[in-house]
């Protein structure tokens, strides 16, 4: 079965913030940290992961990610900061 993941990556300690999905998450976080990916995450460099969920299916993995961007600021800090108080970079974690 495969899983999918949701993932939030940050600049810094409350910089920007960036929403994302994917189903290979140490693949994808490689992608954005060496800018591989075009786009906001290379414009601003954002490139820690500092959350990130499981989901089993790609279509509750969406929606998901839907909602969180859709929240406010706040909600995003207090969700990240719940699980992950100083901000670590999780990626090291997975490799």
């Amino acid at each position: 079965m495969s899983k999918y993941y949701v993932y939030i990556l940050a600049s810094k300690k409350n910089g920007t913030l960036y929403i994302g999905v994917t189903s290979d998450l140490v693949k994808r976080i490689y992608e954005h940290k060496n800018n591989l990916v075009e786009g906001f995450t290379k414009k601003y460099n954002v490139h820690n992961l500092v959350h990130y969920e499981i989901a089993e299916d790609i279509n509750s993995a969406v929606t998901r990610e839907k909602q969180l961007k859709k929240w406010n600021r706040d909600w995003k800090i207090k969700l990240i900061e719940k699980s992950n108080p100083v901000w670590k970079d999780l990626y090291s974690d997975l490799t």
